[in-house]
C-alpha cells in the first residue's frame, strides 16, 4: 500500500469496483448533503411529472464526496440508462459527437472531471445542451461544411473538483448546480455502520466514532479506513471491529487522531523546524518533503488549511498557531502570527485571556 493511499480522497487501483458494492441506490439511502438531496429530489420529481428530461446538473466538490454516486442515483430515480465518461477521455469534438449521437431519449450522461474536456468538444457541448444538436464538420478548408445532426433529449450530469476552471458559458447552461460539502463525523458514522453491515463486519459504536474522526470529512476515506480496520481485525483479532482494534490498525497505517498521515506531518515539521513557520513557496515546500508540488497542493494542503494548521498568503504558506501547538513546538519570536503563535503554544492568549483553542476538527 502506498503511503498516501489510506487518506487520499482519490480512488486508486480497483477501488471503484469495491466502492460499487457500498454505494446507496436511491436518494433515501444517501447519507449527508441534506440540502443537495432535497433540492435534487424536487428537480427530479418535477421533471417526472412533466414527463420531460430534467435540467442539466452540475456537481462540484472535492473528490470522494459522492458525485459519482449521486449521478448513478439520478439515473436510477429517473428509471433511465446511464452513460459514464470523463473529460480527459474526450480529446476531440468527434469523440463527444460519437457519444452524443448514440444517446437514447431521456438517457443520463455523466461527464466526470468536466473541467478537463478539450476546448473544441466543449464548444460542441454548448449547442448539444441547449438545442440537442451537434454540428459535424465535413471536409477541410474553404470547402468544409457543417452538417447538423439532431440528438435525443438527454440530461447531462457534470462533475468537477475545480468549478472555477469551468468557462462561464458552460456553467450557465446547467439548470441546477450542487456544491458538495465535507461530511460531519455523525454523518460519517452512519455511513460506516451501513458499510460495515454490507461487508458483514461487526462494528462497535466507539470504533465507528474513532474511524469517522480520522476520515477527513470524506466518505471514500471513511470506507477505506473501515476496510483496513476490518483486515486488521480478521488477521490480528477476533474479527470484531472494536475501539482498540481500530486504534491499532490506524496507528499501523500512520493515520493519527486528526486524520493526518506521514506527509501531512512532514509538511508541518519542515515548515516549522526548517522555515520557522514560513512563509515558504509551494515548490520549495514540496522539494523539502520529497513530493511533487501538485501532490502537496491538491492532496495534503486542502486538509491542512481546512483544519486550521496552514494558511495561504501572497508570500507563501504559513503555519498557524494551532500547528505550533499540535506539533508541540515553541515558535521563535519572529514566527508568523507572532505573539498568537507563542500564546497558543503556552496555553494562553497574548492578552492574558483564556487559553487558545486547539486544532480545528476536520
Amino acid at each position: 500500500m502506498h503511503e498516501r493511499d489510506a487518506v487520499s480522497p482519490d480512488a486508486h487501483g480497483d477501488e471503484r469496483q469495491i466502492e460499487g458494492a457500498l454505494r446507496p441506490r436511491g436518494l433515501d439511502e444517501f447519507v449527508g448533503q441534506e440540502r443537495v438531496r432535497e433540492q435534487l429530489s424536487l428537480v427530479l420529481r418535477s421533471a417526472q411529472r412533466r414527463n420531460r428530461a430534467p435540467d442539466h446538473i452540475l456537481m462540484s466538490g472535492g473528490p470522494g464526496l459522492g458525485k459519482t454516486t449521486l449521478a448513478m442515483i439520478i439515473a436510477a430515480e429517473l428509471g433511465a440508462p446511464l452513460r459514464i465518461t470523463s473529460g480527459p477521455a474526450i480529446e476531440r469534438s468527434g469523440d463527444l459527437a460519437a457519444v452524443l449521437s448514440t444517446l437514447q431519449e431521456g438517457e443520463v450522461l455523466f461527464l466526470d472531471e468536466i473541467h478537463r474536456m478539450a476546448r473544441p468538444a466543449e464548444e460542441m457541448l454548448y449547442v448539444a445542451m441547449e438545442d440537442f444538436r451537434v454540428d459535424v464538420v465535413v471536409g477541410k478548408g474553404p470547402g468544409a461544411t457543417a452538417i447538423p445532426i439532431d440528438i435525443a433529449p438527454f440530461t447531462l450530469v457534470g462533475a468537477t473538483t475545480r468549478a472555477g476552471m469551468l468557462p462561464a458559458p458552460l456553467r450557465d447552461r446547467f439548470g441546477f448546480t450542487a456544491h458538495m460539502d465535507f461530511y460531519t463525523p455523525d454523518e460519517l458514522e452512519l455511513i460506516l455502520h451501513r458499510s460495515a453491515g454490507l461487508l458483514g463486519a461487526p462494528l462497535d459504536e466507539d470504533a465507528a466514532r474513532e474511524i469517522a474522526g480520522r476520515s477527513r470529512g470524506t466518505p471514500r476515506i471513511a470506507n477505506r479506513l473501515l476496510r483496513r480496520v476490518r483486515d486488521y481485525a480478521e488477521v490480528r483479532g477476533d474479527g470484531t471491529l472494536s475501539l482498540d482494534t481500530a486504534r491499532s490498525a490506524l496507528e499501523l497505517y500512520e493515520v493519527d487522531a486528526l486524520g493526518m498521515d506521514r506527509l501531512d506531518r512532514a509538511i508541518l515539521d519542515v515548515l516549522l523546524r526548517r522555515f520557522r513557520g514560513g512563509p515558504v513557496g509551494l515548490s520549495t515546500l514540496a522539494v523539502s518533503v520529497g513530493e511533487e508540488a501538485e501532490t502537496v497542493e491538491v492532496v495534503a494542503e486542502p486538509f491542512l488549511v481546512r483544519s486550521g494548521f496552514l494558511a495561504r498568503t501572497p508570500r507563501g504558506r504559513v503555519a498557524t498557531p494551532q500547528a505550533w501547538a499540535h506539533m508541540g513546538l515553541t515558535p521563535p519570536p519572529d514566527a508568523a502570527f507572532g505573539a498568537a503563535a507563542s500564546a497558543a503554544t503556552n496555553g494562553s492568549s497574548p492578552n492574558g485571556g483564556a487559553p487558545a483553542s486547539g486544532p480545528a476538527q476536520p
